[in-house]
């Protein structure tokens, strides 16, 4: 009965179907398996990809998957740099005859060829032993390869460098098993330029990060409330606070309600500029309004640049250019009246020689006299004090450039009822210096206190012209003070009185410049000038000049 069994199966084929379909199942499982392996490359080589990642170590991790599959034992990219072929990654790490970075020649080059064609090319080694030889084919040999597939990258259209995979066995590559190399490689492809064109972004980033923090002069981005949103060094030195950067708001610590171009960009929606005073600094300030791609206003950059230096230049070559002007005006005056003051002199002279005179007629005489002399004192004196063109430090006296001063405009004070009291220390020490000079900025200090005298409705108005020696910490300097009683200066503004072009009194009487070509004057003899006012008391300015012995 069993015999019988059996010689049916066998008649039948029935044993032989089952080993056939076990065959065939065993085969498609494994089918599944290989295309789900080739999934899962695919799909971790999208995911593990990342700027920061080891070209490598990918390649490392891509070629143990791939050996679960396939005979491969060597995988390596060629990457398109310049218009050449350069070899940038191998594994495994000592798998090579080619070092990292050599180029593939152009001629007679198997990836060469496959770049040009844009199509895989499955290369068996030893088939080129009786033809003439691949530029490759001498390493490939030497690292006993038999069978190399080659695959170009490709990026939107563009061939983008070559994956070789190499085996030390021949490969037998189905259809379906070519196209998902080549999916492979055109993944590789996507990373990679994707790869370059992130490094690219973070380069210019980087670049245009570093033009930003290198401006010298303070910028901001701000939103439309003012609200920092960043700023390159040089700006923090314009804020007072920093310690939480997001809550500072630049619109209230640079601007106020009268100077605000931040404000008028955004309401005109257009660019605005102004000058600034910022911690003793005049700048120039900037608005240039953001928009988006729906034109809309959503933040502005503020420029500001410290003009200082440049102002106080500006309005030394201004207060330069009226001494030039009062020079030669000078030089024409003294020359029209030294003439007839020569005449009066000479004849008031001879007039007093004769002693018969009455005592009336004596003294008129000598009152004529005496008013040529001074008049030709002040003459002299405007020439000493408007001969600005050569700036040469020599000896010079403190108390003498005062007198000079004094002399110019001493009678211009009585006349307008301000007393003049001068307390000068005696044998005072020499400075190096220009006397004419020190004279320009006595001059400016003792004007601003007239002005301050006539704005101010008290009685006895006066002046008092100090100057004395004080030591400290072991330097020696010569204090020169002018104190009145004028009208004095709002506190608010106090800080402020040096910066050129800002002035407190209206524009028939001053420009802003005075004190600050006085303060220029002063830093160059390495001095300085100091202020104190009370508001409707007086003022007294300071002028501090080192002694070099």
């Amino acid at each position: 009965m069993k015999n019988r069994e059996q010689m049916i199966e066998l008649l039948t084929g029935v044993q032989s179907s089952k080993r056939n379909y076990y065959t065939e199942l065993k085969k498609t499982i494994h089918e599944l398996q290989k295309k789900n392996t080739q999934l899962e490359i695919i799909n971790e080589l999208m995911k593990s990809f990342n700027v920061d990642m080891s070209m490598d170590n990918m390649l490392k991790h891509v070629l143990e998957k791939l050996k679960t599959i396939f005979p491969i034992d060597r995988i390596s990219l060629s990457l398109l740099h310049g218009g050449e072929l350069v070899l940038a990654n191998i594994y495994p790490f000592e798998s090579f005859e080619l070092t990292i970075g050599s180029l593939h020649p152009t001629k007679n080059s198997l990836y060469w060829h496959v770049l040009q064609s844009s199509e895989p090319y499955y290369h068996l080694v030893e088939t080129n032993k009786n033809h003439e030889a691949w530029f490759e084919d001498h390493a490939f040999s030497k690292l006993n390869l038999v069978a190399v597939n080659l695959f170009p990258l490709i990026s939107k259209g563009h061939v983008k460098g070559i994956l070789s995979l190499g085996s030390k066995v021949k490969m037998d590559i189905h259809l379906s098993d070519r196209a998902f190399f080549q999916q492979l490689a055109d993944q590789l492809a996507v990373c990679l330029e994707n790869v370059r064109l992130f490094n690219e972004l973070l380069e210019t980033k980087k670049q245009w990060e570093e033009t930003f923090q290198a401006v010298s002069d303070a910028i901001f981005m701000v939103d439309v409330n003012g609200k920092l949103i960043q700023a390159n060094h040089s700006a923090f030195q314009y804020l007072s606070e920093m310690q939480n950067l997001t809550e500072l708001n630049v619109d209230q610590l640079l601007f106020t309600e009268e100077v605000n171009p931040f404000k008028e960009t955004i309401l005109t929606k257009s660019p605005s500029s102004s000058k600034l005073h910022i911690d003793k600094k005049v700048c120039e300030c900037y608005c240039f309004p953001i928009f988006n791609d729906a034109n809309q206003l959503y933040a502005t950059i503020i420029y500001i640049k410290d003009v200082t230096a440049k102002s106080r230049i500006e309005a030394q070559l201004i207060q330069s250019g009226k001494l030039a002007a009062i020079g030669e005006m000078a030089a024409g005056v003294a020359h029209e009246l030294n003439n007839p003051l020569t005449a009066i002199m000479g004849n008031s002279q001879l007039l007093l020689r004769k002693l018969d005179l009455p005592d009336s007629s004596y003294k008129l005489l000598e009152d004529i006299y005496e008013c040529g002399k001074r008049s030709k004192n002040i003459i002299r004196n405007l020439l000493t004090f408007s001969r600005q063109d050569e700036y040469l430090f020599e000896k010079c006296s403190v108390n003498v450039a005062a007198s000079q001063v004094i002399s110019l405009v001493g009678n211009q004070l009585y006349k307008q009822a301000i007393e003049i009291e001068t307390r000068f220390t005696p044998s005072l020490p020499l400075i190096d210096g220009s006397c004419q000079q020190i004279g320009q900025i006595i001059l400016n200090l003792l004007l601003n206190a007239k002005d301050a005298l006539e704005d101010s409705k008290r009685n006895g108005k006066k002046i008092v012209l100090q100057t004395y020696l004080q030591e400290e910490d072991g330097f020696k300097k010569i204090i020169l003070t002018v104190e009145d009683n004028g009208c004095g200066i709002e506190a608010s503004v106090i800080s402020e009185i040096f910066h050129p072009f800002f002035t407190t009194k209206n524009g028939l009487k001053g420009n802003g410049l005075g004190l600050s070509v006085s303060l220029g004057i002063a830093e160059a003899h390495g001095g300085t000038l100091e202020a104190e006012s009370t508001l409707g008391e007086g003022s007294t300015f300071k002028l501090l000049l080192p002694i070099n012995d």
